[in-house]
């Protein structure tokens, strides 16, 4: 009976840990399954220190697994300390929820002031937001003049939804220094979607990235707690897999659009997707991650019932050097806890492609 627990406990293990690189297009509900691979590290970790105290040879089996599923420890937890140096960019995300995020006993006015007014106190260089919600009639509600022009940055804005009107929402880069080209690499015609801003910084060029990909379509009221997610399982497991299948799709227009940038590239925003993903391990393969490089703690990024998640990611290019990364879990205005990376380089920064030619 042992023997059957722990081999199956084994093959369960090595499926999930592999299945990360299959594609959700082919498996769809693979993604869903990796959701798992956290326990699973546990729970191998558990059977391991009970057999080999009982000195059984089957020991081996939970220990192979832990091996192979070492990469996920440090995609999930890191205690990485700051490095001293002078930073070259400073970047920060933040999916905003419309600037409109509410809690019990709040209005949309007070929601907007406050969390207007720390994106005007944070001194990033660069700021990507996603959901961002621009209304051109109300001097409130004006974020590119609040946010943005009033604090001496260029900007990108780009409608997702194809209505573009006084009053629009999308996804938007400011920066300090100067926006030489900018551009959509897809959308939605929803909220979804991924652009771009080719950006100066000194004699320098950086390509930001900022991503908003397939939502998981649930709704908040099916959040609200776990009753309520019990209740609507299998709707909520239906739009999960569907999520799973478009963002595959979008990551494979993604990927070639960044392939073909003649800059070094930082990929910044809201994934939808967990590290345990063909998502993340995709952009993983051609990309360091902030959080595993200079992050600390579990670096969740989801302010609601599945506080559990880390969604939001900053990706970089390894002509660039991470210094710190943060999740700014103190910062509640939003859905989602911003995040922000200090990077630096050396002078001129130069693909391998434009040396060779």
């Amino acid at each position: 009976m042992l023997r059957f627990i722990a081999g199956s406990i084994f093959f369960v293990s090595i499926f999930l840990f592999l299945s990360v690189y299959i594609s959700p297009e082919f498996f769809p509900y693979a993604g869903l399954l990796t959701l798992l691979i956290p326990f699973l590290i546990v729970i191998n970790a558990i059977l391991f220190i009970l057999l080999a105290f009982s000195k059984r040879k089957l020991a081996f089996l939970p220990l192979i697994a832990i091996v192979i599923g070492w990469k996920f420890i440090g995609i999930t937890f890191q205690l990485n300390t700051p490095k001293e140096a002078e930073p070259n960019l400073t970047v920060l995300s933040y999916n905003v929820h419309m600037l409109n995020y509410t809690k019990p006993g709040q209005n949309v006015q007070e929601v907007t002031k406050n969390i207007t007014k720390w994106l005007q106190d944070d001194n990033s260089d660069i700021k990507c937001f996603q959901e961002f919600y621009q209304d051109y009639t109300t001097p409130s509600r004006n974020a590119i003049k609040a946010i943005g022009t009033e604090r001496g940055y260029e900007y990108s804005y780009q409608v997702v939804d194809g209505n573009v009107s006084k009053r629009s929402f999308g996804l938007a880069i400011f920066s300090r220094y100067p926006i030489i080209n900018e551009g959509k690499v897809f959308d939605t015609k929803r909220n979804n979607g991924v652009i771009f801003a080719d950006i100066v910084v000194k004699k320098d060029t950086i390509r930001i990235y900022n991503a908003h990909l397939e939502s998981m379509s649930i709704s908040s009221e099916g959040l609200t707690d776990i009753d309520g997610i019990k209740e609507n399982y299998r709707e909520t497991l239906s739009k999960l897999k569907r999520g799973q299948v478009v963002r595959a799709s979008q990551l494979g227009v993604l990927k070639e659009h960044m392939n073909n940038s003649p800059y070094a590239n930082i990929l910044v925003g809201d994934f939808n997707d967990v590290p345990y993903s063909y998502t993340y391990f995709s952009l993983r393969k051609l990309m360091n991650n902030a959080f595993e490089k200079a992050g600390r703690g579990f670096g969740f990024t989801y302010n609601k019932i599945l506080f559990f998640l880390r969604i939001d990611n900053i990706f970089y290019d390894d002509l660039l050097e991470i210094l710190e990364f943060r999740t700014h879990n103190e910062v509640d205005y939003s859905d989602h806890y911003p995040v922000s990376a200090k990077f630096k380089w050396n002078s001129p920064l130069i693909k391998e492609s434009e040396e060779i030619e």
